[in-house]
């Protein structure tokens, strides 16, 4: 069922929506959605930590589109720009609506639907950049990689060989579990884990620039991939 909340750029639409995150991890079902960043983009700027809950999803919506986007469609919300006014609202007015009106009555371009500010512009135009930036990431995808990275020899120092492989660090590129295996000889090889942003790292790249090259090539003779994921 879709889920309305409205004028979220006012304390009494703040309020209910602190309010129903009270007892909501997400805007709709248990893990975040493009209902979430429906109502993150409809929020004029990052709320007061006077509404707990509410700067606790947004803080967590944030971060997943800084980091890895949100792809999951949701069950739908609706953001309507203000509450539908009631015969109670009518009846009895808060002293808050009462200064807001008498501040309207005094301008004389009265935008019935709300007018946005420039900030408000700038922040709106900020987060449509950030969930665009968001799907293209969430598009890219992750791989998880198995390598082989053999020795020159018996002789190679496996642990100074495995701190240097670990060395290499770039954006997108997450080292993981290791283990040596037996080859032959006295020989062993490591083998290791790595997971990889796919528009960010490339393994070819990898290896050929910087696991095959100095000074990680002192310990490491050669690369191979064993299994390549997408995660």
């Amino acid at each position: 069922m879709a889920v309305t909340f409205y004028d979220l750029g006012s304390p009494a639409g703040l309020k209910k929506l602190d309010d129903y995150l009270l007892t909501h991890s997400y805007i709709t079902g248990y893990q975040a959605s493009k209902d979430d960043v429906t109502v993150y983009a409809a929020l004029p700027k990052a709320p007061s930590s006077e509404y707990v809950n509410v700067s606790r999803w947004y803080y967590h919506i944030d971060a997943l589109l800084r980091i890895s986007g949100v792809t999951e469609e949701g069950s739908g919300v609706t953001v309507e720009g203000s509450a539908p006014i009631t015969e109670e609202v009518i009846a009895t007015p808060s002293a808050n609506d009462s200064k807001a009106a008498a501040a309207e009555d005094d301008d004389d371009d009265v935008d019935l639907f709300g007018e946005e500010t420039e900030e408000e512009k700038k922040a709106a135009e900020e987060r449509a950049a950030a969930v665009k930036a968001s799907a293209k990431k969430k598009e890219s995808g992750k791989s998880s990689v198995l390598m082989d990275i053999k020795p020159w020899d018996d002789e190679t120092d496996m642990k100074k060989l495995e701190e240097a492989v670990r060395s290499v660090q770039m954006e997108g590129l997450l080292w993981g579990a290791s283990k040596l295996v037996p080859v032959g000889y006295g020989i062993k090889k490591l083998q290791i884990m790595l997971t990889i942003v796919d528009d960010l790292v490339s393994v070819d790249n990898l290896i050929e620039e910087h696991l095959t090259v100095e000074p990680v090539n002192e310990h490491v003779q050669s690369c191979d991939i064993v299994a390549f994921n997408k995660i």
